[in-house]
């Protein structure tokens, strides 16, 4: 396995995982909690790496993903969780992802005010999305997205520096703390930054590489060292951006307000630089998404009806009829959620994707350190494991402390 092939994974898993949610995300939880938050990003990269690594490596071990380990090794009542868990976040993450692109489509072409170009881009961006993924493929949307994903990168991070920011106190917040009043923006930092579902789609993606074994481990470790690197930075940089910039009413027009201050530092060019690398962002999200959630739930029938893998690998799921009416469901059903406030769907969103971290860690503690479901080889190591049980011991501390403040 080559670097060069590794790539393919890595872009795909970047585009789906940074975009629409680290952006208005990550800007809004600076705005709200300042650079408090600023260490939730690392923290978040470095635990989604080790989820993922685990993934990884529990289906170079096996030949299997991850949904399917879960059924055949803990049973089948974890697959009629996970689809529940899978419904809420297709609309959650859909309108979430339709309603930001409806956002980058106003900043660049206007149609009546904010919330009716929102609105009606948002519903273009959806419908499009559809038909591009229905009509292309793996090969294709791996090309489209390392161009959408390249472009957002450098804005963002060049956005970060030309805000001037305190370096000092950068460097301070980049020691872990809980804000008065702000666990809830950590908890969705660490649950937007670095996506959810984009960690049990990677499977499909590898799978598409044919990667297996240790070598395709090695490959897997390396597209991932890659993806997570971009994403970790990212994800610092929109931070510290929403903690230079004024967030007022409900977060709407926060891409506009972003690339206002990029037109005070560099100029107006500046500006339109920005609103087009952020609609590469979200738009390429968007597109991640759609392609890889009605994988899942395509695998989902599968396992229920006992066929698994085998059946995956005899036909392209992305023609199958329950992957296309899935991707009809998620281009058409979750732009009723467009009315909500912007900043309330933010953060929903990322509080709904951070509740499948814990759930990835425990069962990645049970299935990865037996040794006769995955040989010596390619047991977790000490390491792995205590962040594994680090990220669990935070999410029970944070949700005990949530309900302390809810009943006070």
């Amino acid at each position: 396995m080559t670097r060069r092939a590794a790539i393919g994974p890595a872009i795909l898993l970047t585009a789906t995982s940074v975009g629409a949610g680290d952006i208005l995300t990550g800007s809004l939880a600076g705005a709200e909690a300042g650079m408090a938050v600023l260490w939730a990003a690392p923290c978040g990269v470095l635990l989604k790496w080790t989820l993922n690594e685990g993934i990884a490596r529990w289906q170079m071990a096996t030949g299997t993903t991850l949904l399917e380990g879960w059924v055949s090794r803990l049973g089948r009542w974890i697959q009629w969780v996970f689809l529940a868990y899978l419904l809420v976040f297709t609309l959650v993450t859909g309108g979430m992802l339709s309603s930001a692109c409806g956002v980058a489509g106003a900043g660049l072409l206007p149609v009546g005010d904010l919330n009716q170009s929102r609105y009606l881009w948002g519903a273009l961006h959806s419908l499009a999305g559809l038909a591009l993924v229905w009509a292309g493929g793996y090969e294709l949307l791996k090309k489209l997205l390392g161009v959408c994903v390249g472009a957002m990168f450098l804005t963002v991070v060049t956005t970060a520096f030309l805000l001037a920011p305190d370096w000092g106190a950068v460097a301070a917040a980049l020691v872990p703390s809980l804000p008065p009043r702000g666990a809830g923006w950590v908890l969705s930092v660490i649950g937007a930054i670095g996506g959810t579902m984009a960690l049990i789609s990677y499977g499909y993606w590898i799978r598409e590489e044919r990667r297996s074994g240790e070598d395709g481990l090695r490959a897997c470790r390396f597209d991932l060292l890659l993806s997570y690197t971009v994403i970790g930075l990212f994800g610092m940089a929109v931070v510290i951006i929403g903690s230079r910039v004024r967030v007022t009413g409900q977060g709407a027009g926060l891409a506009l307000l972003l690339a206002d201050q990029l037109a005070v530092s560099v100029g107006p060019v500046g500006k339109w630089i920005f609103l087009t690398g952020f609609w590469a962002a979200v738009f390429s999200a968007l597109l991640g998404v759609w392609q890889s959630l009605p994988y899942l739930f395509t695998e989902f029938l599968y396992l229920r009806e006992g066929s698994g893998v085998g059946r995956r690998q005899e036909v392209d799921l992305t023609r199958t009829r329950s992957y296309r009416g899935y991707l009809v469901f998620i281009g058409t059903a979750p732009l009723v959620l467009m009315r909500w406030p912007v900043q309330q769907l933010q953060l929903v969103f990322g509080i709904t994707g951070a509740m499948l971290l814990p759930l990835l860690a425990l069962t990645l503690l049970i299935m990865n350190n037996r040794k006769e479901w995955v040989g010596d080889r390619f047991r977790s190591n000490m390491a792995v494991n205590a962040v594994l049980c680090l990220a669990l011991a935070f999410f029970a501390y944070v949700g005990v402390r949530e309900i302390l403040n809810l009943v006070t």
